[in-house]
């Protein structure tokens, strides 16, 4: 059961690398949702195009999701709010530690995702939102071969230079990212202390490598 919510979770989270394609031109004026929806749509054709993606070349994968998604994602927030209130105890060096390493495992993590899309679909579901909220969840739908997908993105409105929607967070099929490592890294943190969650991320993120 577990090891089909893995593979599941990891084709949905594919439709994050749309976040990487957004024009500087639309960012700050285009709608949450619809900027989800144009987005994740362009991304999925243009990985289904992609023979190299399809054929697995890592390497292609993984320089794709660092150039282009990670730009567009309140990657700080995300990793203190993966931390908790662990973040605050840690130095400048240990959270740019903590950011760096965490970055290299989602990178990787989407990377592989990317090679298992086929024929997914997005589905929007109705955004409840006021105007002039400045964090919002939009809720989507990955369709293909058997039951859809639930996934979820928390966004938040970002002001001055680059202003418009940055994702801090996801949900698939009702577990949020930030969350589910939360737990983890509070486990870790509890047994061996900051440094002790950096080199486990470290000692993961070079045994991923060595798998290609």
């Amino acid at each position: 059961m577990f090891q089909r919510f893995v593979s599941r979770f990891f084709v949905a989270l594919v439709a994050l690398v749309a976040i990487g394609f957004v024009p500087v031109a639309f960012a700050a004026d285009e709608a949450a949702d619809a900027l989800i929806k144009r987005l994740s749509t362009e991304v999925l054709d243009a990985i289904k195009a992609d023979k190299q993606i399809k054929a697995g070349e890592l390497s292609r994968v993984i320089a794709l999701v660092d150039q282009r998604i990670m730009p567009s994602v309140n990657f700080q927030r995300m990793t203190a709010s993966a931390v908790g209130r662990n973040w605050r105890q840690a130095t400048p060096e240990q959270q740019a530690r903590l950011q760096e390493e965490f970055k290299i495992l989602l990178v990787r993590t989407y990377a592989g995702a990317l090679a298992q899309v086929s024929d997914q679909s997005i589905a929007m579901k109705p955004m409840r939102a006021a105007p002039d909220d400045k964090e919002v969840v939009v809720r989507t739908e990955v369709r293909g071969h058997g039951d859809p997908i639930q996934l979820d993105y928390r966004l938040e409105k970002t002001p001055g230079q680059g202003a418009g929607w940055k994702i801090y967070d996801l949900n698939v099929l009702g577990v949020w990212l930030v969350e589910t490592y939360r737990g983890q890294f509070a486990q870790e943190i509890g047994a061996s202390g900051i440094d002790g969650l950096i080199t486990t991320l470290s000692q993961r993120n070079k045994a991923n490598a060595k798998k290609g």
